[in-house]
């Protein structure tokens, strides 16, 4: 297995109370949390990462349910995988690496971990970036047959009795390579050794099971609590930053500042010549954003 992060990226398995998380730790300075989509793991920021770690105590973890972290039993209401859950975890994890106060930085499913750690714990995070993504809630109110179509994932993962996990368990590999193929356009080309990783951790049957219940709980027990949380008027109260793929769905289908507006305080943002996998196929300059964002923001 070939490791795309620099030696100075020291290996940890936190215990997130019974959920051991993977996580890499680098860098110095004011922390950074960043948080992976799927189908990936940590990995997906090995360009971004080393970029960051100047001014920066940079850490990189595996969400439960992915890459290296654990795999919990799901439940009847998915509630093993509520992104308030896979948030608590990453809370966890940060706190006992000593950091009360940090900025998190999500991709894809991290950036819907991260949207919800920014909202049940307002006093640790101190700045959040979300890539490629508008809030879980609006997607879902706002879907039409071409968000049927771009997202059909979502609705197949949530499937029932099996069907997702049968599926793409008869071969993972076709299933990584050609999900993330459809959506990369232009740019850094993807790893062939990332892809690898991903590969092996999406072939463990677990991770698959796991994955498909974060899309379960995505369209079901997370909503209910990003309602409750809207109509309390609960909005994120931490300088938002979003970044978004003009060649994305997201780019191609969304006013996104404007979506984000409704659900924080302090929003900016802007596109990149890229599509979804904006870390990946624009990692420069996704650097050069964040490190502009983060400066001074503890």
């Amino acid at each position: 297995m070939t490791d795309l992060l620099p030696p100075e990226f020291a290996r940890r398995v936190v215990d997130a109370e019974g959920v051991r998380i993977h996580a890499r730790i680098g860098g110095d300075g004011p922390p950074v949390l960043l948080l992976h989509g799927y189908p990936q793991t940590h990995l997906i920021w090995h360009h971004v990462a080393p970029l960051l770690t100047a001014g920066h105590t940079v850490v990189l973890t595996d969400l439960r349910g992915y890459g290296d972290s654990d795999k919990p039993p799901s439940d009847p209401n998915h509630g093993a995988y509520a992104k308030r859950s896979m948030a608590y975890d990453q809370l966890l994890v940060m706190r006992e690496l000593g950091f009360d106060r940090f900025a998190v930085v999500g991709h894809d499913r991290g950036g819907r971990v991260g949207h919800r750690l920014a909202l049940d714990h307002p006093q640790a995070v101190s700045a959040l970036a979300v890539l490629d993504i508008v809030p879980t809630r609006h997607a879902f109110q706002q879907a039409n047959t071409d968000f049927g179509l771009g997202y059909y994932h979502w609705y197949f993962l949530a499937a029932g009795n099996n069907i997702p996990e049968h599926l793409i368990g008869a071969d993972p590999d076709f299933w990584v390579r050609t999900r993330m193929d459809a959506r990369h356009h232009g740019g850094t080309p993807f790893s062939p050794h990332a892809l690898d990783e991903y590969v092996r951790c999406f072939s463990d049957p677990a991770a698959i099971h796991a994955s498909c219940e974060d899309y379960r709980a995505a369209a079901s027990i997370d909503l209910v609590h990003d309602d409750a949380d809207y109509d309390a008027g609960r909005r994120v109260i931490s300088p938002l930053l979003a970044l978004w793929g003009e060649h994305s769905f997201v780019g191609r289908h969304y006013d996104v500042l404007d979506v984000w507006r409704s659900y924080a305080t302090d929003v900016q943002g802007q596109a990149l010549p890229c599509d979804h996998y904006v870390p990946e196929e624009a990692p420069d300059r996704t650097a050069k954003l964040l490190e502009a964002f983060l400066q001074g923001r503890q």
